[in-house]
């Protein structure tokens, strides 16, 4: 990844990621809990969204590390009380799903774009925010806490499971890092096939 797809890159996923947050909040609030909307959070201004680890710093320490082959952000959590939802076994996984499944949308309307233009000047452009969006969606499927996977998985789990969530929320960072750092590429043929079906290149 060169300085300019970086640019690029960094400019696509952050929006991105601001747009995952909102519909994380925007499906609390239909689900009872206006706790987002009322700490000024339901909005697509950056500024209210921006966190300065998540946003900023990590991406930047990521891509150093990795030698500019990997470059992930998030935007700060939107709050919400799961005790206001209506459905307290499954609001919770509701809301979490909300995220992923903006960043699918996004992701299908650009490949749209591409399927039916495909020799636009922007297409490579394109191509990248839909890769960014999918990127999300998995990513944050994966089921390790915070990640919105684990608030799904949660919601599955028979109570008799309760010492599996214990274990992902005490060592959730640890995890998480190694995740990142060792088992990443697990999730790139998933990734891929996404694109392939969205995209067919």
């Amino acid at each position: 990844m060169n300085p300019l797809q970086l640019v690029f890159y960094f400019l696509i996923i952050v929006p991105s990621a601001i747009i995952h947050e909102y519909a994380h909040g925007w499906m609390a609030d239909r689900l009872g809990d206006p706790t987002a909307r009322y700490a000024g959070r339901l909005t697509l201004n950056p500024v209210a969204h921006i966190d300065i680890w998540g946003t900023i710093l990590m991406p930047l320490m990521l891509f150093a590390l990795s030698n500019g082959s990997f470059l992930f952000a998030y935007a700060k959590p939107v709050p919400y009380n799961p005790y206001n939802l209506k459905n307290h076994k499954w609001g919770p996984a509701m809301v979490a799903i909300a995220g992923p499944m903006a960043n699918l949308l996004l992701a299908v309307a650009f490949a749209a774009v591409i399927r039916i233009f495909p020799t636009a000047p922007a297409v490579d452009f394109f191509y990248i925010i839909a890769y960014a969006n999918v990127l999300l969606l998995v990513f944050n499927l994966v089921p390790i806490p915070p990640l919105d996977g684990s608030k799904i998985l949660y919601a599955i789990l028979p109570d008799s499971a309760r010492g599996v969530r214990d274990f992902l929320e005490r060592y959730s960072f640890f995890l998480l890092m190694i995740f990142v750092f060792f088992l990443f590429e697990l999730i790139v043929p998933v990734i891929q096939w996404i694109m392939q079906l969205l995209i067919g290149i």
